[in-house]
């Protein structure tokens, strides 16, 4: 399982609005077939696996990080079905699929052809693998990540408004990376009139992986960008699961405000710099005990001489 959700990973940013799934034939200890869903949906990860292994597939076992498809679709065969017709003895899922049209169809199907099933292994990867994805079930919105770029002191630019850089170069990049992982990246007017960002991707090998680029405002935006006018008008995205925010101030409160933020990135550079920009405006908090509880430390970890925390939103 754990192969198969870095195989998916290979398709985040890219598969939307399908889930960025990932699949691992294997028979008698060997690994026979690979797949992951490809970019815009289809071929399905289940679909790719099956025709590279052939043959070998009867009888082995698909480990598959969400519910097979079981659904007819003009685009391809449901993955359900692809399973069954090639014989596969097993198959292991992460997490079922909220999706209408599958929602437990995809397990019924495979049960009823006597396929053994197992479900639930490396569910909470899988969940996070397929965050964007799942809130667009769940929620009927992109999962939102608030990427910030701070001073010790939660700075994020001196009070003349320089801030390049803040955070070191192994920082950035890892920045760039994240950036592969989401369709979309939106900045606030204040942040494209005083940066003019390109918000793309400048790392070898993946600049054509660069997200389509919004803007919160209540007017037009410029060419090469698209307007999107309050933060609760993300749900009107099409083609978006992941949407990253990366600022001003004000932009990233604003989402904050709003709930909408499933997933903080704080890049902490070792400076500290006074009375510079803060790196959030008022988030509509009344008393100190509506911050508690709210975000949970995922991950923490040194890029160069900054360090990365990742928390995520505590939901009921």
């Amino acid at each position: 399982m754990g192969a198969a959700l870095a195989l998916g990973e290979r398709g985040r940013g890219l598969t939307a609005p399908n889930p960025c799934v990932g699949c691992v034939i294997v028979r008698e200890g060997k690994v026979v077939g690979r797949g992951w869903t490809q970019p815009g949906g289809r071929p399905h990860a289940e679909a790719m696996a099956i025709a590279q292994a052939g043959p070998s597939a009867h009888g082995a076992t698909a480990y598959v990080t969400l519910e097979p498809c079981a659904g007819p679709s003009a685009r391809g065969p449901a993955c359900a079905d692809v399973l069954c017709e090639a014989g596969v003895g097993r198959v292991v899922i992460a997490i079922g699929d909220p999706f209408p049209a599958v929602n437990g169809r995809g397990l019924a199907r495979l049960d009823d052809a006597g396929i053994a099933l197992v479900t639930g292994p490396r569910a909470a990867e899988a969940e996070r693998a397929m965050l964007g994805f799942l809130t667009r079930q769940r929620l009927g919105r992109p999962a939102v990540t608030l990427k910030l770029a701070t001073s010790l002191d939660g700075c994020i630019a001196l009070a003349t408004g320089e801030s390049r850089w803040i955070t070191g170069a192994i920082a950035r990049a890892h920045a760039h990376l994240e950036r592969t992982r989401h369709e979309a990246i939106l900045v606030g007017r204040g942040t494209l009139a005083a940066d003019q960002p390109t918000l793309d991707v400048r790392l070898e090998g993946l600049t054509a992986r660069s997200p389509r680029r919004l803007l919160l405002t209540r007017g037009t935006a410029p060419e090469g960008w698209e307007a999107v006018a309050a933060p609760g008008a993300i749900d009107q995205l099409t083609l978006v699961n992941d949407l990253l925010v990366e600022g001003g101030a004000q932009t990233a409160a604003a989402f904050l405000a709003a709930d909408l933020v499933d997933r903080l990135l704080l890049y902490r550079a070792p400076i500290l710099i006074g009375s510079g920009k803060a790196s959030l405006g008022d988030i509509g908090l009344e008393a100190l005990a509506e911050a508690q509880g709210r975000w949970r430390l995922h991950d923490t970890r040194m890029l160069g001489i900054d360090r990365l925390e990742v928390y995520e939103r505590v939901r009921g």
